[in-house]
């Protein structure tokens, strides 16, 4: 990911970082959250929780390719 104030990206590693062992979640924003979705699927990203609602927005939950779990969410639908 770039253009966004932080440049970054993922690299496969033998080791993952899960919420269900206790790690701690990396939320990412998204003004389009059905696109970023639609890219974390295409891109090989594991959708493990589908977009759902909350309090003050939505989000989803993802693996990437190397099982870190990771969410990302938008004010609205």
């Amino acid at each position: 990911f770039s253009g966004q104030g932080l440049d970054g990206g993922f690299f496969n590693a033998p080791l993952k970082s899960l919420t269900q062992h206790g790690a701690a979640l990396l939320v990412f924003y998204s003004n389009d959250i059905h696109a970023t979705y639609k890219k974390v699927a295409q891109y090989g990203g594991k959708i493990v929780k589908p977009i759902f609602e909350f309090p003050g927005g939505c989000r989803f939950h993802f693996t990437e390719p190397s099982g870190n779990e990771f969410a990302v969410w938008s004010e609205k639908q």
